[in-house]
């Protein structure tokens, strides 16, 4: 596996969120290289072949109902089980009213 500077890749090579920002998903083949680069230490990025990524695949109907079955789950408190609009803090476990009481 080839490895490379930041942004000295070849044109043909991208990161995951690159290819998704162009419709396309790696599908199926691992990487041919990587990039490396020092953020408070040496991290590395992944890049896959362009030639070989397909297209996103679309959403379906069954895939939209259990994205919104795992959106609503987020948003609904566990102690007053309402759905509160937005996702319930990690950090707090139920939604901030039921929090303070």
């Amino acid at each position: 596996m080839n490895t490379y500077r930041k942004n000295l890749a070849p044109d043909g090579l991208k990161t995951r969120r690159q290819l998704r920002a162009a419709g396309l998903r790696p599908g199926g083949h691992g990487p041919v290289a990587q990039i490396r680069y020092w953020r408070h230490g040496w991290r590395h990025a992944y890049l896959y072949d362009t030639q070989l990524a397909l297209p996103v695949r679309p959403m379906t109907p069954g895939r939209w109902r259990a994205h919104e079955a795992m959106m609503r789950a987020r948003r609904t408190c566990p102690t007053c089980r309402q759905d509160r609009g937005y996702c319930i803090p990690i950090s707090l476990g139920t939604c901030p009213d039921c929090a303070t009481t």
